[in-house]
């Protein structure tokens, strides 16, 4: 199924050529990406209208992906989120799961990883879409 432009994808961390490789790496693949060097930024530029998923880095400074975690959980966000970390105890974890999160992730992350779970997030969010149209009628 090809990839498609419609929602965007949120990258949020800190580590400006993780940031980049991943926007670069998910645009080569056809989707549309924002980046935000910064949970406060994505926080005021944030549209879930548009969001397909949410890639969060845990450990950011300014506030913490966790943080970010807990102002989207505020506001009843619905957009999957997956964060990434290149360290995370069990009661961290633990709070992710229970923020929404549907995936962690370690660092370096598995493009190919990111990819699949990009594509799987796609294929439901348009399914769920289709299903929502009217079927038209024929003549």
């Amino acid at each position: 199924m090809p990839l498609r432009r419609d929602w965007t994808i949120y990258i949020v961390d800190d580590d400006d050529d993780v940031r980049d490789s991943i926007q670069e790496l998910l645009q080569c693949v056809g989707l549309a990406v924002l980046g935000f060097a910064s949970g406060r930024d994505f926080l005021q530029r944030y549209d879930p209208v548009t969001g397909l998923c949410i890639v969060l880095d845990l450990h950011m400074p300014d506030i913490s992906g966790l943080q970010v975690l807990d102002a989207l959980q505020a506001r009843g966000n619905t957009v999957p989120i997956v964060v990434f970390s290149g360290r995370s105890d069990q009661t961290t974890l633990e709070f992710a799961h229970r923020s929404g999160v549907i995936a962690v992730l370690g660092k370096p992350l598995d493009p190919d990883k990111l990819i699949a779970l990009m594509q799987s997030l796609l294929t439901e969010k348009t399914t769920a879409q289709e299903a929502d149209q009217p079927v038209r009628e024929t003549s």
